[in-house]
């Protein structure tokens, strides 16, 4: 019971960062264009929802390893993770380039 207790807090934390990254902050929405950030070396921090597939997610951590950044696993699915954006669509990946008035960054690694 106190351990669910604390990862919900923990997620809720997480979920009032992100909302301020979105709001103040810039960020790119999927597999893709979080490649594209990577291999451009603009992205700060990496977030990937537990449910995204196992090639992927390692295909981005291989990417963030090169790029020395950092990868969050979120412990939400990408439907979680896209409403916890201020999104009606599934996201299961996000990189942040500009955290704005967050400190998710500093909180996360």
């Amino acid at each position: 019971m106190v351990a669910s207790k604390k990862q919900k807090k923990a997620l809720e934390n997480i979920n009032s960062r992100l909302q301020l990254v979105m709001k103040s902050g810039k960020c790119c929405l999927g597999y893709r264009q979080t490649v594209k950030t990577l291999r451009d070396g603009k992205a700060k921090l990496i977030i990937v929802s537990n449910n995204c597939p196992p090639l992927r997610k390692s295909e981005i951590e291989y990417f963030a390893m090169l790029a020395k950044t950092g990868v969050h696993h979120y412990t939400g699915n990408n439907v979680e993770l896209g409403t916890s954006c201020g999104k009606f669509f599934r996201v299961s990946v996000l990189a942040i380039t500009d955290p704005g008035d967050s400190d998710i960054i500093r909180s996360l690694t």
